[in-house]
């Protein structure tokens, strides 16, 4: 190992062991657990280097050192790989999923899922609208003057709405309407399947042409997005269990949580289905998520539907997190397309 290759071990065997211990981490501790193969006094060296170039500092009532942010995104820009979960943990993770029932299931079971394996805090966004696709509308009549549409996205989404028509149809009405709804919609992307509905009752034969301004009217609050369905945040609790580390207020904290726009904009960076983006400490947008650190990855077979990730304090397993939020977005991608 050179100079800058075993400091870098230095700094590792701190975060290791901080990150494990809450408790900040002095050379002895370093050489009696590490494996380094040098003197405390060279790793004595080496931590008032790293403190030099502000990768850790000395808390006042402590002889021993603590990562700062800069330290954790080295740290974490070095990690080799991903830690791959254990087959046990893939097969649980696998068998839960897998047992969701529809799209609201998948959602719930992701961010618990998430928050059980990070223990932190989970968030899960809604696949959504803009980026889905139509893959059916069936029209179900209830009775002679009243239908059921079932509006069914690519991503699994089911939307129902029951329309009370003002006229009785027969069943050869119903069936005109569901091929007009079916060759409006079936297989356009939500914007264009929006327009495409607000046109049809020009194109209406007469006789429905009231009928199919009503069913459109519906189809349309429908199409468009809902944004209080926008998120699933779970394992909130997991944040209050080490209060110390956030220095500034855990409480401004979970408020900021509760805001969906804080919320979004933490998952706005994930874009990409194959890659967890790290935000430490500092580089967070929202002054009030300044203490904590938010891991976040794109979901999705080939499209990006929505993000997930997790939030918790910097002084986090970053390893791990990676590992289990990359798991079970891809998880989560395939459950999807598979719908």
């Amino acid at each position: 190992m050179n100079a800058d290759e075993r400091r870098f071990a230095v700094l590792r065997a701190i975060v290791a062991d901080y990150v494990s211990t809450q408790e900040p981490v002095g050379s002895k501790m370093i050489v009696e657990r590490h494996n380094l193969g040098v003197s405390s006094a060279t790793v004595r060296n080496d931590m008032a280097v790293l403190e030099e170039d502000g990768l850790i500092a000395q808390p006042h009532t402590s002889a021993g050192r603590v990562p700062t942010d800069k330290g954790y995104r080295m740290f974490v820009d070095r990690l080799a790989q991903v830690k791959p979960l254990s087959v046990a943990e893939r097969r649980a993770v696998t068998a839960f999923l897998d047992g969701a029932v529809d799209l609201d299931d998948v959602m719930r079971r992701s961010v618990r899922l998430l928050a059980q394996l990070t223990r932190q805090v989970a968030v899960v966004q809604y696949p959504t609208l803009t980026r889905s696709t139509v893959r059916h509308c069936e029209v179900v009549s209830l009775t002679p003057a009243r239908l059921m549409l079932v509006l069914i996205t690519d991503s699994g989404r089911v939307d129902q709405r029951v329309v009370d028509l003002g006229q009785v149809l027969t069943d050869d009405d119903v069936a005109r309407i569901r091929a007009l709804l079916g060759a409006s919609l079936n297989g356009r992307p939500l914007a264009a399947a929006s327009v495409a509905v607000a046109d049809l009752p020009a194109s209406a034969p007469a006789e429905l042409r009231e009928v199919v301004t009503t069913i459109a009217t519906v189809l349309i609050e429908t199409l468009v997005e809902h944004p209080e369905e926008r998120l699933v945040l779970g394992g909130t609790g997991n944040l209050t269990r080490n209060v110390a580390d956030f220095p500034g207020s855990l409480r401004t904290v979970l408020e900021a949580l509760e805001e969906q726009v804080v919320v979004l904009k933490l998952l706005a960076a994930a874009q990409d289905p194959g890659t967890v983006t790290v935000r430490i400490g500092e580089e967070n947008e929202a002054e009030e998520m300044r203490d904590t650190s938010v891991l976040s990855i794109g979901y999705g077979s080939g499209t990006v539907l929505g993000g997930m990730g997790v939030v918790g304090p910097t002084r986090m397993d970053y390893p791990g997190g990676i590992a289990a939020v990359h798991a079970v977005a891809r998880y989560v991608g395939e459950i999807l397309a598979g719908r």
